[in-house]
Order: structure tokens, then C-alpha cells, then sequence
């Protein structure tokens, strides 16, 4: 009877928590996070203490491939830390407990490579259509259509700026000034 009620209440809370952690695991996926990792985030959530590679496995019932490749995703969008832990040989994970901070961390490094990536792109385009200008078999109604074009790619180069100055303001906390964490 006593260990009865020892676990009286445990499918409640595994349900509970099952319910929490795919909803994380769907809500990463905004972020172009796979629903496993989103799985295995939100089951490190409820762990209070860190957890090693195949501890992660045992409960998530993943391969061991699968979860370094998990955990180095998480450790890449530093949601994840490794941890050291006296006496312990294999190494530790734990997740990021503050979300403000992994909100920040997740959208600046998402962010970030997509606003370098696109800059790439843009430039290179732009180089290209400023030539087109100086090519003297290009077709005058062509180069009609380069001039707007190169004129939209710098507008869009203006909005990638902003954006960079934007996750600014999240990397130095600065948004917190403007939207505060709380409203008390």
C-alpha cells in the first residue's frame, strides 16, 4: 500500500507532462526544429537534474546516433549546456531554463544565418544587374527591368539591416526595455 501511494497520481502527471512536451516539440517546429528534438527538449525540461546521452536514449527510445545529433542541434542553438558533474565520466546535458533566453538565443541564431545567406544572394545579384548596365548587347527594355530590380535588392538590403538592428536589441536585452519580461 505504501508504494501504492508513493505513486499515486504518477499517470496524472506523466499525462500532464506529455501534453507540455508536444506542445513544445510542434512549437519548435516554427523554428525549423524536428518534433524529436522538440521531444527531447521538453523531456529534459521536466528533468531537474542533468542527463547523459544514454539516459536520453533509454526514455526516448531514439539511437544513440539520433540523440548526439539531437543534443548537438540543441547545444548549436544554445538551448542545451553541457554540464560537469563531480565524479561522473560520460558527459552531462541540461537544457537552458531561462525561455526569454532561448527565445533570444533560437531567434538570433536562426535569424542571424538567414539575413547572411540572403545578403549573399542579393549581393551577388546585384553585381550581376550592375553589369547587365555597362553590357552593351543588353536590350534597353532589359535594362529597364534591371534598374527596378536592383533598386527592389537595395530596398531589401535596407530591410536586412533593420533586422540585424533588431536582433540587436534582443542580444543585448534591449527589447526587455520595450517589451518587458513581465508586467508587474
Amino acid at each position: 500500500m505504501g508504494c501504492e501511494n508513493k505513486l499515486e497520481g504518477k499517470d496524472q502527471l506523466d499525462r500532464a507532462r506529455e501534453r507540455v512536451i508536444e506542445a513544445i516539440a510542434q512549437n519548435m517546429n516554427l523554428y525549423g526544429v524536428t518534433p524529436s528534438i522538440g521531444r527531447l527538449y521538453g523531456m529534459m525540461f521536466f528533468h531537474n537534474e542533468p542527463l547523459t546521452l544514454d539516459e536520453m536514449k533509454e526514455e526516448l527510445g531514439m539511437s544513440k546516433t539520433s540523440m548526439s545529433t539531437s543534443v548537438r542541434t540543441l547545444l548549436d542553438l544554445k538551448m542545451v549546456d553541457k554540464v560537469w558533474k563531480k565524479g561522473s565520466r560520460k558527459d552531462l546535458y541540461a537544457i537552458e531554463g531561462d525561455w526569454y533566453q532561448n527565445f533570444i538565443d533560437l531567434f538570433t541564431v536562426k535569424w542571424r544565418h538567414a539575413i547572411s545567406m540572403n545578403k549573399h544572394v542579393i549581393e551577388k545579384s546585384l553585381k550581376e544587374l550592375s553589369d547587365m548596365l555597362t553590357d552593351g548587347h543588353v536590350d534597353e527594355e532589359i535594362k529597364s527591368l534591371v534598374n527596378s530590380d536592383i533598386i527592389k535588392l537595395k530596398e531589401t538590403l535596407e530591410y536586412y539591416k533593420w533586422l540585424n538592428r533588431l536582433i540587436d536589441t534582443f542580444e543585448s536585452e534591449e527589447i526587455f526595455n520595450f517589451v518587458p519580461k513581465n508586467n508587474k
